[in-house]
């Protein structure tokens, strides 16, 4: 297309997303009010098919118990050749964490809440699917809305769809998605070419010792001194295992051990989590990680149990799908609120889609100027600019076209 159809194109699809803003608005409220957790999201999943019904979009038959897949019909394509499948996905459940905001349309649930913005994602691509059922014409192939459950709760729900057949089935040649973040402005939005987030994995750890009374500790092996060490000596996996220029995490974030001043107890379990940005560096700190551990304990005359949990893969943006989708914000947006990102040590499992199809994952702004620094994901203050719900729906309807345009 010539740019200056690019450019009636993207008046059109701004037009759109403004009129359509205060239905986008309520729908995110209403879903705000009534979160569910990782594959609880029944009421969720009947609202989608609402809506996308009030659009004359019929969902496809349930590939898991939660979640929907529906395709809006494009009717700008070319009747001889190959028809195009462009995939846009949002993740619908919600976080187990009490709300302690106080606007008026708060979580009715007690101690679940949508702190990590999949309420806007929800909203944002029925409001695409709004968007782009009146602009049917200008469809060059069909969009492949996927409403994906549990993306929250490892092993996620992207993996199961995918294995339940959704890429085999519908054959998108390209898959997006976005994600609320409140460290980049409303309005803006951030991409990063290739390695974008980083694999996650969960760490879990139990030493067992002897008990006994503390006033007499070398009657004792003590499990407690131990978990100590263990701690410190784990930090030079980041340190002195992983080379400089390669990202990587280790956090123990939970230790549990004793209840009393004079009783040293026999056991202590400690949790926690790995992040790396490589499957090489990630496989060489899973066994450098079990090796001290076990030697730790050893010196300290205990025994250690080691349990590592593999959490979503690295999410790797495809070069020339970014370098796409970061072409048409700018068209969209315009340069200035299109931003370079740096890496996310954060986990997604958006990234299972990008292992076996092409495609790109950017953050949406949600932050105001003077953000409360409360306002973090997964905080129960989380409160994201609702305004970034016209650029969300806009910036996925209007991607989409000209992805198909292509």
């Amino acid at each position: 297309m010539h740019n200056e159809a690019l450019s009636a194109l993207a008046q059109r699809v701004k037009e759109a997303a403004q009129r359509i803003y205060p239905e986008v608005l309520a729908v995110r409220r209403h879903l705000h009010m009534h979160p569910e957790l990782s594959y609880q999201e029944f009421r969720t999943t009947a609202f989608i098919k609402e809506y996308l019904a009030g659009l004359g979009i019929e969902a496809e038959p349930q590939l898991l118990e939660t979640g929907v897949v529906a395709i809006l019909r494009g009717q700008g394509a070319p009747e001889s050749g190959e028809r195009r499948t462009v995939a846009l996905r949002a993740d619908i459940d919600a976080l187990p964490l009490q709300e302690e905001n106080s606007h008026d349309f708060c979580s009715t649930e007690a101690g679940c809440m949508h702190a990590c913005g999949h309420d806007m994602h929800t909203a944002m691509l029925l409001g695409a699917a709004s968007v782009l059922s009146g602009m049917k014409e200008e469809l060059k192939g069909d969009v492949l809305l996927v409403f994906q459950p549990a993306e929250e709760k490892a092993p996620g729900g992207a993996k199961p769809m995918i294995e339940a057949g959704l890429l085999n089935k519908y054959k998108p040649s390209a898959i997006f998605a976005q994600h609320c973040f409140s460290s980049v402005r409303s309005g803006s939005i951030a991409m990063c070419k290739g390695g974008f987030m980083a694999a996650a994995d969960e760490l879990y750890i139990t030493v067992h010792g002897q008990g006994g009374h503390a006033s007499a500790p070398h009657k004792t092996r003590d499990p407690i001194l131990a978990s100590a060490h263990i701690i410190t000596a784990l930090q030079h996996l980041v340190s002195r295992v992983a080379p400089p220029h390669e990202p990587a995490v280790v956090s123990i974030a939970s230790i549990n051990g004793g209840h009393a001043t004079n009783i040293i107890p026999g056991k202590v379990t400690m949790q926690g989590t790995m992040r790396t940005m490589n499957e090489e560096l990630r496989s060489l700190l899973h066994e450098r990680f079990e090796r001290t551990v076990m030697q730790v304990a050893e010196a300290f005359g205990v025994e250690a149990e080691v349990e590592i949990r593999f959490g979503y893969p690295v999410l790797y943006n495809d070069p020339d799908m970014t370098d796409l989708a970061w072409d048409a914000a700018k068209e969209f947006l315009g340069d200035e609120k299109v931003h370079k990102s740096e890496p996310l040590m954060t986990a997604e499992d958006f990234a299972y889609y990008l292992r076996e199809c092409p495609g790109s994952f950017w953050q949406l702004g949600t932050g105001f100027g003077d953000s409360d620094p409360g306002n973090l994901l997964h905080s129960p203050t989380f409160n994201p600019d609702e305004q970034a719900l016209e650029t969300g729906v806009g910036m996925m309807s209007y991607l989409a076209l000209r992805y198909l345009a292509g």
